[in-house]
């Protein structure tokens, strides 16, 4: 790949294999490399960077400093601010401001103290906001790449999206997962920034960390899936049922 202005850039997938032409759906959900960089090539590194900081991301501030290694990692980025930006997704496309204490109550149960304003800006499509959510639990699509019974799936609850990373130098392994009532995100790496030894990818190390808290979380509680929001249309694509925008599909 090729950017005016910067030297040339050649990812390659983790597993270091090409699987040719597969769906973004199969591209997202099994963590291939490539794919993400063609997207962003197509859709632009400054746009990424303002959806970003829309999304709650504050460390990109300089444009100049990024090419298309952004998307794999290639940006400093605050867990709580990555946090942010999933939450954003699984409210469907409006960003919740986080905060330490939602409320404080007295011996009597009574409300003393409310924070938070419920009224968060839509940065997002929630279609396009679903359309990530569907993807990124859906476990057959991830299966290639991780199997069908790794620490990505909580059982009796289809429901949780999830989504790694890694960073190329085994810097930084992360996981961070969500349903309708909770988001976890973990974050596994050495406080002196050298990379890890023995922690090869987010299955192997942020994962069963993550897979511990968020079944700790939901219990024995019920199965909720996700609202469709109005304006997706299901089609075939390569055989696999799929949602798009109703102004993208032809009458």
């Amino acid at each position: 790949f090729k950017v005016a202005g910067l030297p040339a850039y050649t990812p390659r997938n983790y597993d270091g294999e090409f699987r040719g032409k597969i769906t973004l759906r199969s591209a997202l959900a099994q963590s291939r490399n490539i794919p993400a960089v063609k997207v962003l090539a197509s859709y632009g590194v400054t746009k990424m960077i303002d959806q970003g900081k829309a999304m709650g991301i504050t460390t990109w501030q300089d444009p100049s400093k990024y090419g298309l290694s952004l998307t794999l990692g290639g940006g400093d980025i605050k867990l709580i601010d990555l946090a942010q930006a999933f939450a954003t997704i699984a409210d469907l496309g409006k960003r919740p401001e986080i905060t330490a204490i939602s409320q404080v109550k007295n011996y009597k149960g009574e409300e003393l103290e409310k924070n938070g304003d419920l009224n968060f800006p839509e940065v997002v499509d929630p279609r396009v906001a679903y359309q990530l959510i569907d993807i990124l639990k859906d476990n057959w699509a991830r299966a290639p790449e991780f199997g069908t019974r790794s620490y990505l799936v909580i059982s009796n609850h289809p429901e949780v999206a999830v989504k790694t990373g890694t960073s190329n130098d085994l810097k930084d392994n992360l996981t961070i997962g969500f349903n309708q009532n909770y988001l976890v995100a973990v974050w596994v790496g050495n406080n002196d920034s050298t990379p890890m030894s023995r922690v090869a990818s987010g299955v192997t190390g942020a994962s069963p960390i993550w897979n511990k808290i968020m079944t700790n979380l939901l219990g024995n509680s019920p199965s909720k899936n996700w609202q469709i929001p109005e304006g997706l249309v299901k089609k075939d694509c390569y055989g696999k049922a799929e949602y798009f925008l109703e102004e993208n599909v032809a009458s």
